[in-house]
């Protein structure tokens, strides 16, 4: 199941979604940049530097240097991706998921939400792996954030989905419950079975960093979700 868009319209125009899409694709041709010039060993070292690695973020809080750059990588990390398939799939998630939570959380809190997802999936995944020396790239911790929150927020909302039955696949306006359920209960599996092979980020993808992201989201949207009535 692959959602396309939603049926979800938006008051305003969601500019910190728009930056945001904006941000990792200038990101993204920076890294492209760094590849044609320098080859794989200079984007691989570019990755190592701005990309949140957990060995190196754990000793960086546990020697309390809290504006040390392990610390500022959780971040910078947020807006590297690994190719064009992960980066054009987090676009898509993000700009089909996140207008509507910009438009219903507003863009200064929304964007303080976003970072802060993020963060969380970086630390979720640390959790699990603290000695990874393995570096976490990606948009998916702090997009699955929104994922939570729109599932809190709009969980009757229509998703135009590309379902696959078999050899064959159909369009289908499918419930955002049903879609993020699945998401989510996909992740949940497979981060599972990670556990009894190496780690999640081992195998190419950070799985907890998703399911802590997608939990911290669900968990912040509740009391907009309270608030609005609905």
């Amino acid at each position: 199941m692959i959602p396309l868009r939603d049926a979800n319209p938006t008051r305003r125009t969601p500019v910190v979604t728009l930056g945001l899409i904006a941000l990792c694709g200038i990101v993204f041709a920076w890294q492209l940049g760094v590849l044609v010039q320098g080859g794989e060993v200079a984007l691989a070292r570019f990755i190592d530097e701005h990309g949140s690695i957990p060995a190196e973020l754990v000793a960086a809080v546990e020697a309390g240097a809290w504006l040390s750059e392990p610390v500022l990588d959780v971040f910078t990390s947020m807006f590297l991706h690994a190719g064009w398939l992960h980066l054009l799939g987090n676009l898509l998630y993000l700009w089909i998921f996140g207008n509507n939570v910009e438009d219903r959380m507003g863009r200064p809190v929304f964007l303080v939400f976003y970072l802060a997802g993020g963060a969380a999936a970086v630390i979720a995944q640390t959790l699990i792996d603290p000695t990874s020396e393995i570096p976490m790239i990606g948009a998916s911790g702090a997009i699955s954030a929104g994922l939570g929150a729109y599932l809190v927020l709009f969980p009757g909302a229509r998703i135009q989905s590309l379902v696959f039955l078999g050899f064959f696949y159909q369009l289908i306006a499918v419930p955002a419950v049903i879609v993020l359920v699945f998401w989510f209960g996909l992740q949940l599996l497979d981060g599972i079975v990670s556990l009894g092979a190496t780690t999640g980020v081992e195998s190419g993808v950070a799985f907890f960093a998703h399911i802590g992201g997608f939990v911290f989201g669900a968990i912040l949207a509740l009391p907009f979700r309270l608030r609005s009535g609905r």
